[in-house]
């Protein structure tokens, strides 16, 4: 689809577009991430999850979902793949047997540390070429674009 580019015989006017930028290092990142994730046997998706269990403690399938913005349907199916691996348990709620609970186990606990450590890398990869202050200016800035079209 893409090939490697040569950003200076890329004309003035896409070079000068920041949707165009962002979403080629959106690309970049998606790919890297991807990558690094998949040799850890894990996905983007797990990881979201697992990092809302241990913030949040045992919750329901679609507290987890809302947690995660991740699609209630597309979350049965991260929930099956964790807990084919044992890094989570499915439970009936006792207060509701028509919902599950998902626990995280020692197992996706250790599971977590290491992709914590992997995530952890990858952002200094992709952040490489700024400084400090500069990673926590962008980093905010994001967050700002991210909330101001999240509210439409």
């Amino acid at each position: 689809m893409t090939h490697e580019m040569d950003e200076q015989a890329t004309p003035e006017a896409l070079r000068a577009l920041p949707s165009r930028t962002l979403s080629l290092v959106a690309m970049y990142s998606d790919r890297l991430f991807n990558e690094a994730l998949g040799a850890a046997d894990a996905r983007k998706w797990h990881y979201a999850a697992l990092a809302a269990l241990r913030e949040a403690g045992p919750v329901s399938q679609a507290e987890l979902s809302r947690r995660t913005s991740i699609y209630r349907s597309d979350m049965v199916a991260v929930i099956n793949e964790l807990e084919e691996r044992g890094h989570v348990e499915r439970t009936p709620d006792p207060a509701d047997r028509r919902r599950n609970v998902v626990t995280m186990t020692t197992s996706g606990r250790r599971h977590l540390e290491r992709l914590d450590e992997l995530i952890s890398s990858l952002q200094d990869e992709l952040l490489a070429p700024l400084s400090g202050p500069e990673r926590e200016q962008f980093s905010a800035l994001l967050a700002r674009l991210l909330a101001h079209h999240s509210r439409r």
